[in-house]
């Protein structure tokens, strides 16, 4: 499995916090869930293939 970035939602650089921005309830915030819960993301680690080398996704 492909060794990817985490992404941090910290308001470091953004103007905005999206830990904030994505609310319960809103489309947002179901598709942030699919995306990182749901989805079946096996055909991007087929052409990331970092795992023994390179770097991070």
């Amino acid at each position: 499995m492909a060794r990817y970035k985490p992404i941090d939602t910290s308001p470091r650089f953004l103007a905005v916090d999206l830990e904030r921005q994505l609310l319960p309830g809103t489309f947002e915030h179901a598709l942030n869930h699919l995306i990182d819960h749901e989805l079946d993301l096996s055909g991007f680690d087929a052409r990331y293939r970092n795992d023994l080398t390179g770097a991070l996704a």
